[in-house]
């Protein structure tokens, strides 16, 4: 179908700004454009909203806790930002950390994993699996129920909750009821029929996937760890139920489903939505795209059913 009308009125803000040269970019400067392009928002209004410190691999992390109610033993749910392994920070994702916490009616965590290229793969879903560690052992001081735990994250954050999911299967801890994933990134090849069709004019080109990958792994090879790219991994069972978002004009929508089968077929339970005439990044939309916030609704509803 057609771009849908109010996103396509936001991509084309984005469009006029063109690409910025991949050759010569400068990350700390492209941080700093980058995590500002959008204004912030007002958000759900939370009962608490307050940041703390969690054990990453290497040391502490910043995170941020929102909690719905004041109530205690609410259940957990952990997010992981997106922004290509390399931007995005707790206040880029604040307003759908309030949203996701008010619909499912869980202690939501955002956890400010550390980025590359200062700190390269593996060191972000070490930090995240750590972090998530460290949560359910202070879930009695936290107030939340640690028995009922969930992930969710936005394009590379979804990479990093998978691959939370595997490092809790492979080392036996902590369980984890759900995980949802929002366009996920899970291969570095950047080779679909997607890739080409949208390669570009869709706010997430090719040309920025490949930079981000280029930032992300120290060495081309380690693209073929299924840490990295999970669509790589041969040995998906165990990993959690699943709900899978992605977006019709997305240079990563086929590498999204095409996970989400893998997952199918591995005897995962799996909810895929392709959310048509939506771009990367729509979930972030939602205050202003109708059809987005539809999805993010329904999202939220599969993690509210899993954490009853």
């Amino acid at each position: 179908m057609p771009l849908d009308d109010q996103l396509a009125s936001v991509l084309q803000g984005f469009s006029a700004q063109g690409e910025p040269d991949y050759a010569t970019l400068d990350v700390p400067q492209y941080r700093l454009y980058a995590d500002n392009l959008m204004p912030p928002l007002a958000g759900a209004e939370m009962a608490e909203v307050r940041d703390i410190e969690v054990g990453g691999a290497q040391g502490m992390l910043a995170a941020r806790l929102y909690r719905p109610v004041l109530h205690e033993r609410l259940p957990l749910l952990v997010f992981f930002h997106g922004g290509g392994f390399v931007i995005g920070n707790l206040d880029t994702h604040d307003n759908l950390c309030r949203t996701l916490a008010q619909e499912t009616g869980a202690v939501v965590v955002s956890v400010a994993y550390r980025l590359a290229p200062e700190a390269p793969f593996p060191a972000a879903p070490h930090d995240c699996h750590a972090a998530t560690l460290w949560l359910v052992e202070h879930a009695q001081a936290l107030g939340v129920d640690a028995e009922r735990l969930a992930l969710a994250g936005d394009s590379a954050g979804a990479n990093l909750a998978i691959a939370v999911s595997r490092l809790a299967r492979e080392r036996r801890g902590p369980a984890i009821r759900h995980q949802c994933l929002f366009y996920p990134v899970t291969d570095a090849a950047c080779a679909t029929a997607s890739y080409a069709q949208f390669a570009e004019g869709y706010l997430l080109s090719r040309n920025m996937m490949r930079w981000f990958w280029g930032q992300y792994l120290e060495h081309p090879q380690q693209g073929e760890d299924p840490l990295a790219s999970p669509l790589r991994d041969e040995h998906l069972q165990g990993l959690p139920a699943t709900t899978l978002l992605t977006a019709e004009y997305d240079p990563l929508r086929d590498e999204g489903e095409a996970f989400a089968e893998r997952l199918q077929a591995a005897g995962v339970s799996v909810r895929l939505e392709r959310c048509n005439g939506m771009v990367h990044g729509f979930i972030s939309m939602a205050p202003f795209v109708e059809a987005a916030a539809r999805a993010l609704q329904g999202a939220a509803a599969d993690l509210r059913r899993a954490l009853q």
